[in-house]
């Protein structure tokens, strides 16, 4: 069967997998206020998918990794990101998210949390490319799903042309970009002048892998900019998300009415209450602080939406202080 990844319009606009950020209730206020070309669930450890498997030990429905595999159809395409350095594993992990009808996987070898560096994963990959290397070519033997990669563009320092050959040699559908080092975390501007580097090298290696280029792209109308002027086949938006779930419409934030951002807030929070296992709802404190800013009175608005416990909490502190 032919890979989504090859039916996709070009320029394309993708979704970001952010912790606690994407999960099913914002990528379902997402799917109905402008859908990205593609979703992207949070990232799940693929260790934690392989060592909760039998259902004696802990039953699907009480399994927080399960929960961060929930999805809709109103979801699609949608990529389940797994991280791992064992290939047995990501096998695994890539099985049961073809079973559980997902469009694709993708791999997670940029995240720079030292949690997840002391594993192996995330970032620490891309100082052992033969590890790399083995856990695509699992990930693609395990199921017919398309295997995409996420990553940055070096470790310390910026090594794409030791780095990206790796990674093009394995043939993943697509790579995505995020262009800083793990070094650099974000405490510096995305360099997108290295996506025209990167380009120039996949052309050279490997023409068929998409590149998608990540960080600090505002808006639709920023990330069309930013692609034609390095060439990449599409952009990541994960912040720009933030209090704007139209962003994948085309619409600026500064362009919603704040009426509409509220209505919207609420029905994420009755969302987020839904999800199951439960989350804990101080979670959605990053949202309120993204969606409540930018006008008279968000300040004092924002502290006492932040003493809310619950999404009907939420609603009744909005509905007694109106703007």
């Amino acid at each position: 069967m032919e890979s989504f990844w090859n039916r996709l319009p070009k320029p394309f606009f993708v979704m970001a997998p952010m912790a606690d950020v994407t999960d099913a209730a914002f990528r379902a206020l997402v799917a109905k206020l402008g859908a990205p070309d593609v979703f992207w669930s949070e990232f799940v450890s693929a260790d934690g998918l392989y060592h909760t498997r039998e259902i004696g030990k802990l039953p699907d429905q009480r399994n927080p990794l399960m929960r961060d595999l929930l999805k809709s159809e109103a979801e699609r395409p949608i990529v389940a990101q797994i991280f791992s350095k064992h290939p047995d594993m990501i096998a695994y992990a890539t099985k049961l998210v073809n079973d559980l009808g997902f469009d694709g996987v993708d791999l997670n070898m940029g995240c720079p949390d030292r949690s997840i560096e002391k594993q192996g994963c995330g970032a620490a990959m891309i100082r052992d490319p033969k590890a790399a290397q083995a856990v695509i070519a699992a990930a693609k033997e395990a199921s017919g799903l398309p295997v995409s990669v996420k990553t940055r563009v070096g470790y310390a320092h910026e090594s794409l042309d030791e780095w990206l050959p790796v990674l093009l040699e394995a043939a993943p559908a697509a790579i995505t970009l995020h262009l800083r080092t793990r070094k650099e975390l974000s405490l510096v501007s995305a360099n997108w002048e290295l996506m025209k580097k990167a380009v120039a090298i996949r052309d050279r290696i490997n023409p068929n892998v998409l590149l998608i280029g990540n960080g600090d792209v505002k808006d639709i109308a920023d990330a069309k900019v930013k692609i034609a002027q390095s060439g990449c086949d599409g952009a990541m938006l994960g912040r720009a998300m933030f209090g704007n779930p139209w962003v994948f419409s085309g619409r600026k934030s500064e362009d919603t009415p704040l009426t509409e951002k509220l209505a919207a807030l609420i029905e994420l929070a009755y969302g987020f209450e839904k999800l199951s296992p439960p989350k804990n709802f101080s979670i959605l404190k990053k949202h309120i602080k993204a969606f409540v800013a930018g006008f008279d009175g968000a300040a004092e608005l924002r502290a006492k939406l932040m003493e809310a416990e619950t999404a009907a909490d939420l609603e009744r502190i909005l509905s007694e202080n109106p703007l």
